[in-house]
Formats: structure tokens, sequence, C-alpha cells
């Protein structure tokens, strides 16, 4: 998806799946069982694909030295709003680079599900591997098929007295494919009218896992949301949590 269509879906992604969307706090619950306890205070960490800020303005909260990147403009102004004292760029997750090498990289809410080419998620396994120093930790959930099957081959609709949305998913499981047309429907002066669709792509574990080796990373950990951390169906189904480090030289 376009950093333009990223930008059409930020207000209804902070409106519904914001501060009140259970979600993130679950997300944090997981990062700190398998990462932010073995962390300094002021560690620094690297929100990639960040959204609207929320697991920034969480660690941000708990101490931690915290940059967000993300490709859509719209997306970042509502994270800076939420952590202004966060550093902040926006980029493309399969080609971007810092200064400043990170004790930790996360990256939640299936964000690296939304790339599409397997050659491009080695890219951002290498743009990732480069941003850390060494035995660095890199910590991102992934969803697997079952939630594709389960959660998104479905549609529905629902209305607010000043937003709607009519929304339309499917996973085609031979090219891997998952889809969701989201028509969106705003009150603001007059009523306006965006289309998105939003593509993700599912990735066996043990791909991941490879793709992860050759990129220089180092003991691939597999957590499952449900199982290990005890998410709820609704935010949990499907969902994989990969914990991997990379190599020390």
């Amino acid at each position: 998806m376009s950093a333009g269509n990223y930008d059409l879906l930020s207000w209804f992604y902070e409106r519904h799946w914001g501060s009140e969307f259970r979600f993130h706090a679950f997300a944090m619950d997981a990062l700190e069982s398998m990462l932010l306890r073995e962390l300094t205070e002021g560690a620094s960490i690297l929100d990639l694909c960040c959204g609207a800020g929320h697991i920034v303005c969480a660690l941000h909260e708990r101490g931690f030295s915290v940059t967000g990147t993300d490709l859509s403009i719209e997306m970042l102004k509502f994270a800076r709003s939420k952590a202004s004292q966060a550093r902040f760029f926006a980029a493309d997750a399969r080609d971007f680079s810092t200064a400043r090498k990170f004790d930790a990289v996360v990256s939640t809410f299936d964000s690296i599900n939304h790339i599409l080419d397997p050659a491009d998620l080695m890219l951002v396994f290498r743009s990732v591997h480069e941003a850390l120093v060494p035995g660095g930790v890199f910590v991102f959930d992934l969803l697997e098929e079952e939630a594709y099957k389960e959660a998104w081959a479905k549609s529905g609709f629902f209305v607010e007295h000043d937003n709607a949305c009519m929304l339309r998913g499917s996973y085609d499981a031979n090219c891997r494919r998952a889809r969701v047309e989201l028509t969106l429907f705003r009150l603001d002066g007059g009523w306006t009218r965006s289309d998105v669709t939003i593509f993700e792509r599912y990735y066996p574990v043990d791909e991941v896992a490879a793709a992860l080796a050759s990129c220089g990373f180092e003991g691939a950990e597999v957590f499952r949301a449900n199982m290990d951390f005890h998410m709820p169906v609704d935010a949990g189904i499907g969902r994989t949590f990969i914990k991997t480090r990379k190599v020390r030289k």
C-alpha cells in the first residue's frame, strides 16, 4: 500500500485502532515479557512502522529513548501529538538508515505482513540489522494463515454519528495474500468518502527464520500470542511474535 493510502487511513486508524483499542496494551505486555525487562533504563528503541504512535508513547513513558518511523506523514502527525519528546522520521521500512544505532527494534500490529514481496522482506531485515548495535534485539509480530482464514475473510459495516465504514475481506491461499477493501465515510464539514485497500501477506515462520539468518540474525525465538501472552481471541488469533538478535562480531 502506498503512503497516500496510509495517509487516507490515518484518521480511521486513530479513531478505531487507537487508545481504546486493546491490542496496544497486550502488545506492550508481550514486549515486556520478551524484551523490556532485559533492557536498561534509557536504552534506545526504534519502533518500525510505528503508525499513530501508541507503542512509542508507552515505551517513552517507561523511560526508554524511543524513535518512531513510518511511511505515512499523517500517521506521524498523530504519533508526534502523543509523544512530543520522542524522535520521529518518515521512511520506507524497506530502505531506511539511521546515524544512531539502537539497542532494540520493535514492530507490532502485523506491520511486517504489509511487506508483500519476499525480496522486500529481506530488504526490511537488512535495514533493521544495520540499525542495531551488535547483539541488538529485533522483536516483531506476524499474522499466520489462521488469522487470515478466520478473521480477514469476511465482510461487514458499522455506522456512527460522524463516520461509517464498509469492509470486504478475502484471503487467497494460493498466493498467501489477504485483502481488505475499506470504504470510509467521515463527517468533516460535510461527508467525505475514501476508498482504501489493505494488503497483507502470510509468511510461514520457518521461511521468516531462514530470511533472518541470511541477513545476519541468530536465535529466532517464536511465541504464540494466545498461548504465551494470553491475548484474547480478537487480538491474538493467529498472531506470532518473533525475537531475534543481531549477530555479535
